[in-house]
């Protein structure tokens, strides 16, 4: 039987598990009916701190050690690059972390293109969907493979895996057990093509209205703002969903009225009645702060002041005075 000629689109960290597994199936099971032919990530980076260096995106250093051809578009619509797509032959396409496709790539091959989202779908659609299951408290997430259609996040869901969301996760962590869950994933996905016995189901058949969907938009610095008014589960949650990137951050005031950024990575809760305004900051000046939320305090565990490293807070106490500060 002709194998099934794939063609894998991805950039980040998390794009190069799948594409990993993909190739050790191929390589320990010449039966399974399947051949990775190429290999489509963003261009290039130039690092202007390193003389102008090239840094590869991260599918890109795999796919060139692997020996995998690589087509690295300016543009997804221009022609040249969409005719070099072709000559691949594609019998299926699988995007994992990359751009919003036109229309012209995700319906060239004959099978079409799957993604894998990391979340369940249709939970969290979006850019972010990682980050906010965490922020809203949720206590599970997953992975979804689906159809690409259209809209975005939108299309015909094949498989969707849940992974347990632990009290002590945050967005790395996190990250890198749905990447690892997404390797699985898409090796069965691509088993039930290759099989065809392929079952996708509509995403509208799946909730029951609009209201019930959280979204995952994209994070901007505005977005990471810790607001002290919320309740000290809601900012931890805020917390441990923003680190390690892009981090959750705020204003520390201090006595003589100046503001100085402070990026928040790891937070501690301690629920009490307390009776002090939100936002109120207590600290022995040596080896704790702790700011006064509704319901307890949320204890200050990893930070970075502006222009520092990230650091314990007792070693930012060591060498910044917060007598008098307030948070903001």
């Amino acid at each position: 039987m002709e194998k099934l000629r794939i063609v894998y689109l991805g950039t980040p960290d998390f794009a190069v598990e799948p594409l990993r597994r993909l190739l050790e199936q191929q390589r320990e099971n010449p039966a399974c009916g399947y051949e990775v032919v190429g290999v489509v990530t963003m261009p290039d980076k130039v690092i202007a701190k390193r003389g102008n260096q090239l840094l590869m995106s991260p599918v890109k250093q795999y796919a060139v050690a692997e020996k995998l051809p690589v087509l690295q578009p300016e543009s997804l619509k221009d022609e040249t690059f969409q005719a070099e797509l072709r000559e691949w032959i594609a019998d299926l396409q699988i995007v994992v972390a990359f751009r919003m496709l036109p229309e012209s790539v995700w319906n060239m091959p004959r099978l079409g293109t799957f993604n894998l989202h990391a979340s369940l779908l249709p939970q969290y659609r979006g850019a972010a969907p990682i980050n906010w299951a965490i922020i809203n408290g949720d206590k599970e997430t997953g992975v979804t493979t689906f159809f690409l259609k259209h809209e975005i996040d939108t299309g015909d869901v094949i498989y969707r895996d849940i992974v347990p969301i632990e009290e002590d996760d945050n967005a790395g962590t996190l990250h890198d057990k749905l990447m690892l869950q997404g390797g699985e994933t898409v090796l069965r996905t691509v088993a039930a093509i290759v099989n065809g016995d392929v079952v996708s189901h509509a995403q509208d058949t799946m909730y029951v209205n609009e209201s019930e969907l959280r979204p995952a938009p994209k994070i901007f610095r505005d977005t990471c703002r810790i607001c002290w008014t919320k309740s000290v589960g809601q900012i931890y949650d805020f917390v441990r969903g923003m680190s390690p990137y892009p981090a959750a951050w705020c204003e520390l005031v201090d006595s003589s009225g100046k503001e100085v950024a402070l990026k928040v990575y790891e937070v501690a809760k301690e629920p009490c009645d307390h009776g002090k305004s939100c936002g109120t900051l207590v600290t022995d000046g040596k080896s704790f702060m702790k700011v006064a939320v509704e319901g307890g305090f949320v204890s200050l565990v990893e930070v970075q002041l502006a222009g520092k490293k990230r650091m314990p807070v007792a070693d930012l106490l060591r060498g910044f005075s917060v007598a008098g500060a307030e948070m903001k």
